[in-house]
């Protein structure tokens, strides 16, 4: 059963902007193995979480280094969940989170569905 769904979209030229005014927040955002991507992948993998948080229903205190943005065996991109967040997905009984993430001209974008019951951990 679908528990939520989130999406989000970043301009990529406005978030390489941020990033080159403020250079704390790419630590900020991100943990040590996301970072050294290129500005497209990491304003993807922001939208990832932006659109998780939004799935979640938003009004959670959430860490961003707790939501890792990974690839699994097939290249696909997944989420990696620690602390706070994952004790709330499994408090949710969200027990799978499907995410696609995309680039193209400009805008970067992302969407997240939430799944109870599917059997199974992401």
């Amino acid at each position: 059963m679908i528990a939520g769904i989130g999406i989000d979209v970043v301009d990529i030229a406005r978030f390489e902007r941020s990033l080159t005014r403020t250079p704390a927040l790419r630590e900020r955002l991100f943990a040590e193995s996301e970072r050294d991507r290129p500005v497209r992948s990491l304003a993807a993998r922001f939208a990832a979480k932006e659109a998780l948080i939004k799935a979640l229903g938003g009004n959670h205190v959430i860490r961003w280094h707790d939501m890792r943005v990974v690839q699994d065996v097939h290249g696909n991109p997944d989420f990696e969940l620690s602390g706070a967040i994952a004790e709330l997905t499994r408090s949710l009984g969200i027990d799978r989170v499907h995410l696609t993430m995309s680039h193209d001209a400009g805008i970067a974008s992302a969407f997240v569905v939430l799944e109870t019951g599917a059997g199974g951990a992401s």
